[in-house]
């Protein structure tokens, strides 16, 4: 099969993260399936978390999924849930390729990794393509629309009926992401002290109690560059991508995870310069505001208890970037996208701050 795809998708061979490809081409072999090695496996360049390469096996173009280097966050980069995810969930959510293969043994590459369908097509990251110059509405409804298609999936007729426990699953969240804060910011604030509006923000969470919520499947990093655009028809979805902390829980956290990433020509400059959704560009976006009531009109769901989710996710925002630069402060990682992050980390600490003080919707 022929697969067009710009090198700019894929990092310098030179500069890829190393595989024993030959360990992988055996244990493929005793599975009944051979890996192509001429071309050799290529690392996409998109995304700061697990590694994904473009792989050839048995004739088809796959891609294989991995863990980055070093150690991971408690339940994130979880290979193994993310394969269970999509073995089933493409039969009732088709944006979800599927996956064929699934290893736990370390001594293949190191780390669980698993093997999936692959879906070329059009990744907006932090800038708009020719080709959807003035569509920012029409992604703002994608976006919602997507999400609402997703959130309707019954979890038991996918096989997913077991995963998670969506009880407490917000009082959980709230621990969960301080602990991964406490973890991430031992390495990271080693020669400055912790920043005030995150240690803020967390006491504020723990303070708080957790709205009673309903319950669906969630992504739990639902944003626009993990959605695939088909090329040729650019306002067209062909695939949700990165199911590593999908979950069963309350469906208004998935939605604020994604309004989280949704910055605006107002915010500061850390949030504008994320590189993760354009929305601050003047190419007709939603506002933050409008895209919620978009959501409550297409779900039916009561955003008028929406404040908690909003502070709990842009917390969680700053964790996630805290985390990725830990990995550079540990020297898991010499990518110089990562190693510029220090300021940023601090700047969604006080962009969720100011979430949690009313200052910022």
């Amino acid at each position: 099969m022929t697969v067009k795809a710009s090198d700019g998708e894929f990092f310098d061979p030179a500069h890829q993260q190393p595989q024993d490809w030959d360990k992988l081409a055996a244990w493929l072999r005793v599975q009944g399936h051979e890996l192509t090695l001429d071309p050799p496996p290529r690392q996409f360049t998109g995304g700061f978390g697990n590694l994904n390469f473009l792989v050839g096996i048995d004739g088809e173009t796959r891609v294989l999924r991995r863990p980055p280097l070093g150690p991971l966050p408690p339940g994130a980069n979880d290979m193994g849930r993310e394969y269970k995810v999509l073995s089933g969930l493409w039969q009732a959510f088709p944006l979800a390729p599927r996956a064929f293969l699934f290893c736990d043994e370390a001594e293949v590459l190191g780390a669980p990794f698993f093997v999936m369908e692959y879906r070329p097509g059009l990744v907006v990251r932090d800038t708009i393509p020719p080709a959807l110059a003035g569509k920012g509405r029409a992604l703002s409804e994608l976006m919602v629309d997507v999400l609402a298609r997703f959130q309707q999936v019954d979890p038991a007729t996918v096989g997913l009926g077991d995963l998670g426990n969506p009880d407490g699953f917000l009082t959980r969240a709230v621990a969960g992401w301080a602990k991964r804060f406490g973890v991430a910011a031992k390495d990271v604030y080693t020669e400055r002290p912790v920043p005030t509006a995150a240690t803020d923000v967390i006491a504020w969470l723990q303070a708080q109690r957790a709205p009673a919520g309903s319950t669906s499947l969630l992504h739990n990093d639902y944003k626009l560059n993990n959605i695939i655009l088909n090329a040729d028809d650019p306002t067209t979805p062909i695939a949700v991508l990165d199911w590593d902390m999908c979950t069963r829980g309350d469906p208004l956290f998935d939605f604020a995870t994604l309004l989280s990433y949704w910055s605006q020509a107002d915010d500061a400059p850390e949030i504008r310069d994320l590189g993760q959704m354009p929305t601050h560009t003047d190419h007709g976006w939603l506002t933050r505001r409008e895209v919620t009531d978009l959501y409550a009109k297409r779900t039916g769901l009561d955003v008028s208890d929406f404040h908690f989710y909003r502070v709990l996710t842009a917390f969680k925002l700053g964790v996630i970037f805290l985390q990725i630069y830990a990995r550079f402060c540990r020297g898991t990682t010499a990518d110089p996208r990562i190693a510029a992050m220090g300021p940023t980390t601090d700047g969604i600490f006080e962009y969720a701050h100011a979430v949690m003080t009313g200052e910022v919707f």
